[in-house]
């Protein structure tokens, strides 16, 4: 698999694109105006314990407290700290607090014994704030670094589980073992592959001076401030997406392209050359044509070649995933016709997941499958094309109803989250009140009012839509009130009016 990352650049955003053989595979986005704060650390205060939670709230200076469970608080007693059992799970890119302290253990202490309200504590955000959630914070903090993340409050290695050579496992441990600081930890990542006793040693060296001066920021830092604030995003897609897959970076600003360069030649010099400036007349995702992918990855259908679709739906609770064969009747029985639809959605499926960063529980409904070997080659092929996926996902076995349960880690915003607000006419519910069922409220309103004795004349000002329909199809009914009551009634319309709102008013 070849990839190349595709960085653009304007005054307001910057977007990072990860292609793979020729498709895009991932897209981060980052704004001046709402940078991302996963990854940054901060001295923060806390605002209130909650014992029946087991949780905290705590003040880090941003719009909402963020929110601190109590398997993410730290603590010095080596006897609490020795419960915790090995870390096996790495991801091919360890995010941040990934640590051996978000693990679930047998008896973690009662947090109102860590924390009491208004003490200042060090934490660091593992969770973006979503929706009207607030941050999630840690105060196990770790420093991703290009080959290691160092852990200086756990005191163990783990390497990822992507190195599947032995000897090549045996001897990064070997030398992080050997040249690793007393009590503190480190993560193997996956780019260190290959990688030298120098260029480990240069890391590890860069990640402890930057704990030395984080820690030196706490001793004098006022509460609430931020302590360490992450690379940039072009500088993060460096050093957490260029793996040895990577063979080009395309940068289409000369700013950018220059602070790439210096990061480069610090960390990663025999990179400088698969750095390239674009400087074509097209913008640079239209020549890769990305903004056509993005616009697909925001629709609610997604067609497939053989004529099937899948459909999208986002709630707040979850993501819902249907198959449909749509225009595909295949060639062979209905049986095959089935099976090669679900196989088909599942690479689909499995890509709009990435690109869309999707999170949480996800329900897959493929169509219906008699056979049992075929739901085990649909959840088989499913698992596989996951494993491009750098977050960490869960996937059950499918149901007698063709259900698929699944689960992806979120730590930041998804596409449409962070690209589209809700619909100021629906208000997120993707639906609004018929034509029809407006008028007739407006019409009992009315009914209601004009009974009044005082009214002579009332006026509704309606949409054009609703106006139009009350003129139409109910101008007999209008009549008949007027007639009855002895009153005037007046239908205005106005194009400002949104399609559910109206105005009474009384003469």
């Amino acid at each position: 698999m070849t990839a190349e990352l595709i960085v653009n650049v304007t005054s307001s955003e910057t977007r990072v694109a990860l292609l793979e053989n020729g498709m895009l595979a991932e897209l981060h986005i980052e704004r001046e105006s709402d940078k991302g704060i996963a990854g940054n650390i901060y001295k923060g205060r806390v605002q209130r314990v909650l014992p029946g939670m087991q949780a905290a709230f705590v003040e880090i200076g941003l719009a909402r407290s963020a929110f601190l469970y109590v398997d993410d608080v730290y603590t010095d007693n080596k006897e609490f700290e020795s419960m915790f059992t090995v870390f096996k799970d790495e991801q091919e890119e360890i995010e941040v607090g990934d640590s051996p302290a978000v693990r679930k253990h047998a008896a973690a202490p009662p947090i109102e014994d860590m924390l009491s309200d208004g003490r200042e504590i060090m934490v660091q955000v593992i969770k973006e704030p979503l929706g009207t959630k607030g941050a999630r914070i840690s105060s196990y903090i770790s420093l991703p670094g290009r080959y290691l993340v160092y852990l200086p409050t756990v005191d163990q290695i783990s390497i990822s589980r992507r190195i599947t050579d032995e000897n090549e496992r045996s001897r990064l441990k070997e030398i992080v073992q050997r040249i690793k600081p007393a009590g503190s930890g480190f993560i193997i990542r996956t780019a260190s592959e290959d990688a030298t006793e120098e260029e480990l040693a240069s890391d590890m060296d860069f990640l402890i001076k930057l704990w030395a001066n984080i820690q030196a920021r706490m001793k004098t830092a006022p509460t609430p401030t931020m302590l360490h604030e992450d690379l940039s995003i072009a500088l993060r897609a460096i050093r957490d997406l260029y793996s040895k897959n990577v063979k080009k970076l395309v940068v289409d600003c000369p700013e950018t392209y220059a602070s790439i360069i210096r990061f480069i030649e610090t960390f990663m010099p025999q990179l400088k050359y698969s750095v390239e400036l674009y400087e074509g007349f097209k913008p640079i995702f239209d020549n890769y044509g990305f903004e056509v992918e993005i616009s697909r990855a925001l629709g609610r259908n997604i067609w497939l070649k053989s004529g099937g679709y899948i459909v999208i739906e986002e709630t707040e609770a979850l993501v819902a995933i249907d198959v449909n064969t749509g225009r595909y009747v295949g060639k062979g029985n209905q049986n095959d016709t089935i099976v090669k639809t679900n196989l088909e959605a599942v690479k689909e499926i499995a890509y709009q997941i990435r690109l869309r960063n999707l999170g949480g529980i996800i329900i897959i409904d493929f169509i219906d499958m008699e056979r049992k070997e075929d739901r085990e080659a649909v959840v088989n092929a499913l698992q596989e094309a996951l494993k491009k996926d750098r977050a960490k996902t869960n996937v059950a076995n499918i149901s007698e109803l063709g259900l698929v349960q699944m689960t992806r880690k979120r730590v930041r915003e998804n596409l449409s989250g962070h690209l589209c607000d809700p619909c100021p006419y629906c208000e997120g519910r993707g639906r609004i009140r018929g034509i029809p069922a407006i008028a007739y409220e407006i019409l009992r309103v009315i009914s209601k009012e004009v009974r009044t004795l005082l009214i002579q004349t009332i006026t509704a000002t309606v949409h054009p839509d609703i106006a139009a329909f009350l003129y139409d199809e109910e101008r007999s009914a209008i009549e008949e009130l007027e007639k009855k009551q002895k009153k005037k009634i007046i239908i205005k319309a106005d194009p400002a009016y949104h399609h559910e709102k109206y105005t009474l008013q009384s003469i």
